[in-house]
């Protein structure tokens, strides 16, 4: 059986990804900052655990209930509340960089020592697009009229740290993935994909087997070329 942590799991990409795994065969451990947000997963079948990615006191604790771990999806993350410019200040910017980009930090390195005693240990970190420059810069795309400064560049930090980590962990599979444009409550379900659409490369990568890619960038039609 295969031993999965999710955080961000009790709505929207997360929340799926915790159902798809369920049915692949997974036993999920579905980390949220409230229990009370729990009622969701716990009817997938999955183990609600309280996990603050911001709280090294919480990731720790959610760490050491854990019998054991052999696939980490570092899901949880947040828009911020700078869309422009002209919003933007240094707080804003460093509250959005210390959940989405420092939050995987944390997790991982707590996650490292169960990682290891896995025999197939799996990482995914899910990114954006929209820190993709060619994306940012390319009209016509979904990213391109996207003006918010902290998401992207922390989703362009996600993408730099899963290389890094594969180059470091190389008896790992560590990658990124891209869920798309998908209608989930951060853009208050204007996405044009379902949360299955936007889940198809995080669950895809969750599953490889040991001789699939590392340290490479995934949307649901496949990996994006750097």
């Amino acid at each position: 059986m295969t031993t999965t942590l999710i955080t961000g799991a009790n709505r929207s990409l997360g929340l799926e990804t915790a159902r798809r795994l369920i049915e692949a065969g997974h036993t999920v451990y579905a980390g949220m900052r409230d229990l009370a947000s729990g009622d969701a997963v716990a009817a997938l079948g999955a183990i609600p655990v309280q996990l603050d990615v911001a709280d090294q006191s919480s990731v720790d604790a959610a760490l050491a209930s854990l019998p054991e771990l052999d696939v980490l999806v570092n899901n949880a993350g947040i828009l911020g509340t700078s869309f422009t410019a002209d919003d933007l200040d240094a707080d804003a910017m460093a509250s959005v960089l210390d959940t989405n980009v420092v939050g995987i930090v944390r997790v991982t390195q707590a996650a490292l020592p169960l990682l290891r005693r896995s025999a197939h240990p799996v990482i995914v970190n899910v990114a954006s697009g929209v820190g993709w420059p060619r994306f940012l810069t390319t009209e016509g795309t979904d990213e391109f009229p996207v003006p918010a400064i902290p998401y992207a560049a922390s989703k362009a930090a996600v993408i730099a740290l899963t290389v890094q980590y594969a180059k470091n962990l190389p008896g790992f599979r560590v990658n990124v993935s891209d869920p798309g444009y998908t209608a989930t409550d951060f853009n208050r379900h204007g996405g044009h994909q379902t949360v299955t659409e936007g889940t198809d490369a995080t669950v895809r990568l969750a599953t490889l087997g040991a001789d699939g890619p590392t340290g490479e960038f995934h949307n649901r039609a496949g990996r994006i070329d750097y």
